[in-house]
């Protein structure tokens, strides 16, 4: 091998190093919080500028220290949220009890909301191959010891916002339809719903208003200027960040704040700040 040779490739494997470096120990770790207005049509005038806050997609378990999501919580408190909202994915299920005592440390640091906070399911929180309904029962158990409400196919009104949280869409009990029909369009709503794939479903009854999700984690691996390789979900748009349904809907996916593994590239961990708007 010639000089120009060994110096090329050297390069190449120091450039390929660090940046497995960077995916694997950096970048999972960069927390970004992202802002974000949320405008909603008949929201009460002392909710205006109130901040409501996303939390997404923890992954509890034995895949990465999950004291990095203690750590984001109480930077996350530092915001003083006015409401908090976490869409789903508390465990990254292993058929291993011991998540639940993990679950049970991290919600100890959990992020509440000064007005309210709730949750909803997704599809790891229902077990092995999304059919283990102990084990939802479980975590609901947990999320409730914690202060938070959990929504399953549930209204909650808090400080005149309607909040609908769905059950999850891979679980045993999904039935949005029966929750939809409920929804007054003369009032203030919102709805969360872990997978967007639930979008496409015939179950809205009309509903015109915003849409909270994750699931994604936006791909957690993205080239530059390219789609992610690798997204958990039927419609490939259905990303992170703002997508227009395009029939007075508007969905907002979260790129997560755990990891199904501990890599990361140009998707960094999520935190979403709203900032409620009247219209």
């Amino acid at each position: 091998m010639n000089r120009r040779k060994f110096i090329t490739k050297s390069l190449l494997a120091t450039a390929g190093l660090s940046l497995g470096f960077y995916s694997w120990q950096i970048e999972p770790l960069w927390l970004e919080f992202v802002h974000q207005d949320l405008p909603i049509k008949n929201l009460p005038s002392k909710l205006h500028n109130k901040v409501l806050m996303q939390i997404s997609d923890l992954h509890v378990g034995n895949r990465f220290d999950y004291n990095f999501l203690i750590d984001s919580f109480k930077k996350a408190k530092t915001y003083k949220p006015d409401i908090v909202v976490y869409t789903g994915d508390f465990v990254c299920w292993k058929n291993n009890p011991e998540q639940f005592q993990q679950l049970k440390i991290v919600m100890k640091e959990a992020v509440l909301g000064n007005l309210g906070t709730v949750a909803i399911l997704g599809n790891h929180d229902y077990g092995a191959e999304w059919r283990e309904e102990y084990v939802a029962d479980e975590i609901t158990k947990i999320i409730s010891d914690a202060k938070i409400k959990m929504l399953r196919d549930e209204k909650v009104d808090i400080s005149g916002l309607n909040i609908y949280g769905f059950e999850e869409l891979w679980g045993t009990n999904f039935h949005p339809e029966n929750l939809t029909k409920t929804i007054n369009p003369d009032e203030a709503s919102l709805v969360l719903c872990h997978n967007p794939d639930v979008c496409d479903l015939d179950v809205w009854n009309g509903y015109q208003g915003w849409i909270l999700s994750g699931h994604t984690h936006g791909g957690q691996a993205k080239p530059p200027f390219l789609p992610p390789l690798i997204l958990p979900v039927k419609n490939r748009k259905y990303t992170s960040g703002i997508i227009d349904l395009n029939d007075g809907r508007m969905l907002y996916i979260n790129r997560a704040l755990g990891h199904s593994y501990q890599v990361r590239f140009n998707c960094r961990p999520e935190i979403t700040l709203f900032k409620l708007k009247s219209i």
